[in-house]
């Protein structure tokens, strides 16, 4: 067991929540966002805006009806699958060989994965990776073996549990948006607060998202979670941290809220209720669907991607026949739930909690 050990150690392969809940998790959620959610906004802007160079076809994949045309935000979109894994292995600290093998790894397990491909290229990276590591420089051939034996663990894995992986998330997520339609208002309350939670804690709540393809009504109800929770922190401290606080949390992550929720966790209490309300009314009232790429149900205001999820949701459906038009109501929703409410709800519960003292003066200090 001890050599063991310390063959593990010597590879630097960690067998840990961390590693792989964490580092893994959140890395996997940037590969996302340079591919998918990037290519999904370049697309929407070369549409929307008629921009030529966006809207063009740059290359075209196979020849008469098997073809595919790709734009530049398409080829971004395509390349999720290898972005993802590569970005997993980055963030195992994977060696060079075993890093660019896992492109093709990464490409197979999320066409393989389906819908829950995310969860898939999770699971089959981190194992493709790790054997990667555990060959690399034992022998003399380093160049063949390394990569053979990455590119065959993780793409003989996803040829056998890739489709399993990924029905299962799909299922998942299909069961809480059936749910949510079911019971939008409990179900509101609890993907809202959830999701919100998920997004400040050191976790990727984008990638869980992703991973599930949570979309539609709970979709929207996780876009009303992460805006509470980020927007709520910014305004929240906003006597402490000032403008560059207000941007840095409400634009960027309530991430940044870690450490002082660690010292006091009561500061964390004012943008989960106000997440507990907003889900509900975003369920119930507005009934605000999140139908763009599932990554931005998890996002919230962080480079502004749940709202513009939001409304390349309602492009979709509406070019699909499934609306007939982008309302007014949609719009009043929209801000009413991912900036205003958030905003308004946290500071009026705050209040109490400084008077009472559950917040003191310098509790939400971004330089604390």
């Amino acid at each position: 067991m001890e050599r063991i050990r310390t063959f593990l150690k010597r590879k630097n392969i960690e067998i840990s929540a961390k590693r792989y809940g964490v580092d893994a998790l959140g890395a996997m959620a940037q590969g996302l966002f340079c591919t998918l959610l990037v290519g999904t906004i370049l697309n929407t802007l070369g549409n929307e805006f008629h921009v030529g160079f966006l809207s063009a076809t740059v290359v075209t994949v196979g020849t008469g009806e098997a073809a595919t045309a790709y734009t530049i935000g398409g080829l971004a979109c395509a390349m999720v699958g290898p972005a993802m894994a590569v970005a997993i292995g980055y963030a195992l600290q994977a060696p060079p060989l075993v890093l660019f093998s896992l492109v093709p790894v990464g490409y197979a397990t999320n066409v393989l994965g389906g819908a829950g491909g995310p969860l898939a290229v999770l699971v089959i990276a981190v194992l493709a990776a790790e054997c990667g590591k555990a060959v690399s420089k034992e022998t003399k051939v380093d160049i063949l073996v390394t990569p053979i034996v990455t590119v065959l663990v993780g793409i003989g894995l996803a040829y056998l549990i890739a489709p399993p992986i990924g029905a299962a998330a799909s299922a998942v997520g299909q069961l809480i948006m059936w749910a949510t339609e079911l019971q939008p208002f409990f179900m509101g309350i609890l993907v809202s607060v959830i999701v919100g939670v998920a997004l400040t804690l050191p976790i990727s709540s984008a990638a869980i998202c992703a991973a599930l393809a949570l979309t539609g009504l709970a979709g929207g109800a996780a876009v009303a979670g992460c805006c509470a929770q980020m927007v709520g922190f910014a305004v929240m401290s906003f006597r402490e941290n000032k403008w560059g606080g207000l941007v840095s949390q409400g634009l960027g992550t309530s991430m940044l809220q870690m450490g002082n929720i660690v010292r006091n966790p009561k500061i964390w209490i004012p943008p989960t209720l106000a997440s507990a309300i907003t889900g509900p009314i975003a369920t119930c009232i507005f009934r605000m669907e999140m139908n763009g790429t599932p990554v931005s149900s998890g996002m919230g205001t962080c480079g502004l991607v749940g709202p513009i999820g939001v409304y390349t949701g309602w492009v979709n459906d509406v070019s699909e026949g499934i609306k007939t038009a982008v309302t007014g109501m949609d719009w009043l929703g929209m801000v009413l739930i991912c900036f205003v409410l958030p905003a308004v709800l946290t500071w009026l519960i705050s209040v109490p909690f400084r008077k009472k003292g559950w917040i003191g003066e310098g509790d939400l200090a971004l330089d604390a």
